[in-house]
């Protein structure tokens, strides 16, 4: 596994996700000009239960598309999962309607109102290009992977400001989220064919979702535990401070951690695809991870302090006097968001090393230790005391996860060396 066929391949599907997120960004400064603080702190609320439960709607499968023995298995799993994906949502289109006409809509719910019908739909386009986007990364296609995203990015990001333009606010945020996501999935299905995927049949489906259900056991089970604990800030602080908070916090987010999120699929996914191949051939992997880590490092350490200096300043000319109060919260989750950059690109590691059962109790601990801080904050009625103790746990559990990750990759190569 080369560094340079590794900066390659990241390149290639780096360019589009870039190109995506800038225009996904900079569409922020019209969008908070169209969208209040509370409007954002409304959109969070709704995305963050679509970030928990687009894991239960393919039980993470998706991930086995990479690791299958060959591309008939790669084929019958991908179809199990879009075809799980499809059942999960229909039956949270059922409950929602039902809690919806009813009145019944419990805790945050109750602020999204009818919005909550826009909740199924979004996981389910969520979870089929998911679906899609692993399926492709089997088999190097990154350039359809960049367009997808690309495009879906644009079309929501351009569907917000239209949306909001004709006044339809706050729900021109979650409407365009998902329309957006939708057009990404009619361009993965456009070129689909191109694959050559073989045929399956039911039997097939059945024996490779068997074979892989470590993903359903071990990883959907901690990406869900994941997702929830990093959106306890919206679904539980929510609850007890105003709404605006949220959304400046949620802003605060999106030009930290999510941009890094992005840096980090990337990376995870050509060094998934890459990683299991070198495991497969029983190839070296040891040094090119360490020279990815260190690269890594040294361009995003000097980002960060330069983001902690100037976040203040940016902000305020950016988005105006009532998004200045991003800049303090931007200086509370850069700790964190700098360890998770290594740590989630090394996520990979538990997947080829079938090691997600550990995996799962540190994002276990994890969990355990925010819900922990938040609820200090809640006590002592600080917003910003609860984001700094959410942030620092989460980044000392980041820094015990990448540490986990690298020692897994030295055994690896250690019993490489005695078989030899």
């Amino acid at each position: 596994m080369k560094l340079k066929g590794i900066a390659r391949e990241t390149a290639t599907l780096m360019g589009g996700n870039v190109l995506a997120q800038a225009i996904s960004l900079a569409a922020y400064f019209l969008l908070t000009r169209i969208y209040s603080p509370a409007d954002y702190g409304l959109f969070n609320i709704f995305y963050s239960y679509i970030e928990v439960l687009v894991i239960a709607s393919t039980c993470k499968y998706e991930l086995a598309t990479v690791v299958a023995d060959d591309d008939r298995e790669a084929a019958a799993v991908a179809r199990f999962a879009l075809r799980l994906n499809t059942i999960v949502c229909l039956v949270l289109l059922t409950a929602a309607l039902a809690l919806w006409l009813t009145g019944s809509l419990p805790g945050n719910f109750v602020q999204l109102g009818w919005m909550v019908l826009l909740i199924p739909p979004m996981v389910f386009f969520c979870g089929t290009s998911r679906i899609y986007s692993f399926l492709y990364n089997r088999f190097h296609r990154y350039a359809q992977i960049a367009l997808s995203d690309n495009v879906g990015a644009t079309s929501g990001a351009l569907l917000k400001a239209i949306l909001g333009w004709l006044g339809i606010t706050p729900a021109g945020l979650p409407v365009g989220a998902m329309l957006g996501q939708a057009t990404a999935n009619i361009v993965y299905r456009l070129r689909l064919r191109s694959l050559g995927l073989p045929p399956t049949d039911a039997s097939d489906r059945r024996t490779a979702a068997r074979r892989h259900r470590n993903f359903p056991l071990y990883v959907a089970t901690k990406d869900f535990l994941t997702a929830f604990s990093a959106n306890l800030p919206f679904l539980w602080l929510a609850v007890y401070f105003d709404r605006a908070e949220v959304g400046l916090l949620g802003l605060a987010l999106t030009f930290t951690r999510q941009p890094v999120l992005m840096l980090c699929s990337v990376f995870e996914r050509v060094l998934y695809a890459r990683g299991a191949e070198a495991v497969r051939e029983q190839r070296p992997l040891l040094r090119t991870v360490l020279r990815f880590v260190g690269a890594l490092n040294a361009i995003a350490l000097p980002l960060c302090l330069a983001t902690w200096f100037l976040a203040g300043p940016v902000f305020s000319f950016a988005f105006g006097s009532r998004w200045q109060g991003c800049a303090v919260y931007v200086q509370a989750l850069l700790p964190w968001v700098w360890l998770t950059l290594t740590a989630n690109s090394l996520m990979f590691v538990a997947n080829i090393f079938s090691t997600q059962r550990t995996e799962f109790l540190f994002h276990l601990a994890q969990l355990i230790l925010r819900v922990a801080a938040l609820a200090v904050g809640i006590a002592a009625a600080d917003f910003l005391l609860a984001v700094r103790l959410f942030a620092t746990v989460s980044a000392l559990t980041s820094l015990a996860l990448a540490a986990w990750y690298l020692l897994q990759v030295v055994r690896y190569e250690r019993q490489l060396k005695r078989e030899r």
